[in-house]
């Protein structure tokens, strides 16, 4: 009995010395996820309202961000602010893994574009220059789950839970400037500097707790992982407007692809029956992210001075979207593994809105509504996400404000695997932009 005892005590003792040298769960992907909309379309309460149906109307100084080309058509210097606020919730349903089940939030309020533009005539063209700071690519976003965690024995079971938090964004510094070439056509260029300077950074905290039992001994785990990003890099917007007659104008925009220099630091702790060790850097790295190349196409129907109506599709080459790290290998930032193993496709979207003004003596009030088809991508077909966006405000002598709320939904997207069960997510987003303009 007592020589049965200790070959027990000693493959015990053997297996607890190979769980500490080898975490149960592995390194975590490097998985870069959208939470909002991924796709870079533009700014500004005033299209949003339309449902961000602008790239052919661009008739403020958020068209740095949507059609640089429009620029031309602001008359007066004016400085404008917008800020954002956005609630999205996300709520999925497993099957058998019933604890993994749940409805999950974040709220977030930013700094969505800043922004002060002046047009001059020079050489008998009419010219403008604005210099604008924006943000286009929100991170920020947290996953938990909670459930029985299996594994054949002696190999540890019990109450799993994880929890994923990510902070961030990424928002460039973005000078433009736009000619009228003729005077029914305009072009314009607009350049986007990222850096981490100016906030391009985001960080991802990963944990994941297991309490329970090892061949039939009581047994924890707890495993911490912290990434940090900072992001560097330019692209360039490059759009014209072209007012075919006084009823229809027509806006085009390209948004160039480009390599960004990455630094990438990951942190990983361990504690438990096995072990207690401090935060150690696992990895600290230079990286290359590929952006891709993006482009739309807009049309403006203008009624009357009272009624516009706009129409655009707009396309992201998602498949041009990766990482490349030191040693050279590609990965999809979608899943975190090789990218020869995704099949990400491109996004196409399709925005419908309109305005029309109530003017009185002396103020002016617009309504504005949109509806959008507005895909994620994933690392193969993209996730159907479909909005609606409503708007209003004033304008009143050299002041404008104007406000929008819109809200979008995707059902059964996002799909996450848990063992052998794969479920999809439903996501409900709501945002509101405020925006204040002064002409001066």
């Amino acid at each position: 009995m007592r020589y049965n005892n200790n070959v027990v005590l000693i493959i015990f003792s053997l297996l607890l010395s190979i769980l500490a040298l080898t975490p149960v769960y592995g390194q975590v992907a490097q998985e870069v996820g959208f939470s909002g909309s991924p796709n870079p379309v533009g700014s500004g309460a005033r299209a949003l309202g339309m449902g961000g149906a602008f790239i052919g109307v661009a008739d403020d100084a958020t068209a740095a961000s949507w059609n640089p080309g429009g620029l031309i058509q602001l008359e007066t210097p004016e400085i404008s602010i917008v800020g954002s606020y956005e609630k999205r919730y996300e709520e999925r349903a497993f099957e058998y893994n019933l604890g993994a089940s749940g409805s999950y939030s974040v709220d977030l309020t930013d700094l969505n574009y800043l922004s002060i533009a002046y047009p001059f005539t020079l050489f008998d063209k009419n010219m403008i220059v604005s210099l604008n700071y924006q943000t286009l690519y929100d991170f920020n976003k947290e996953v938990q789950t909670s459930y029985q965690y299996k594994q054949p024995f002696p190999w540890p079971s019990g109450d799993r839970e994880t929890n994923k938090e990510t902070r961030g964004s990424l928002k460039a510094l973005s000078p433009a400037y736009a000619i009228q070439i003729t005077p029914t056509l305009s072009a314009g260029v607009t350049m986007n500097w990222f850096s981490s300077d100016l906030g391009c950074k985001w960080k991802t905290e990963y944990t994941d707790r297991l309490v329970g039992t090892f061949a039939g001994f009581p047994y924890s785990h707890n495993i911490k992982y912290d990434d940090e990003y900072e992001f560097d890099g330019v692209n360039f917007n490059l759009g014209i407007l072209w007012n075919i007659n006084s009823f229809l104008t027509l806006g085009a925009v390209y948004k160039t692809p480009f390599e960004a220099d990455v630094h990438y630091k990951e942190a990983y702790q361990v504690s438990g029956t096995t072990q207690n060790a401090p935060p150690s850097v696992i990895m600290d790295e230079d990286q290359t992210m590929k952006m891709p190349q993006s482009y739309g196409i807009g049309l403006a129907c203008r009624f009357s001075d009272l009624f516009t109506t706009g129409l655009d599709i707009y396309r992201t080459d998602w498949q041009d979207y990766f990482l490349k790290q030191a040693d050279g290998r590609k990965i999809s930032l979608f899943t975190g593994n090789n990218r020869s193993k995704c099949d990400t496709k491109p996004t196409h979207q399709v925005r419908l809105g309109g305005e029309y003004l109530f003017i009185f003596d002396k103020y002016v009030i617009p309504l504005r509504g949109g509806i959008f088809y507005d895909p994620e991508p994933t690392a193969y077909s993209p996730d159907d996400f479909f909005g609606v966006s409503v708007g209003s405000g004033i304008a009143m002598g050299s002041f404008v404000y104007d406000m929008a709320y819109q809200c979008r939904w995707g059902n059964d997207v996002r799909k996450v695997r848990l063992g052998t069960e794969e479920v999809g997510q439903d996501v409900v987003q709501h945002t509101i932009y405020m925006s204040i303009i002064y002409h001066f």
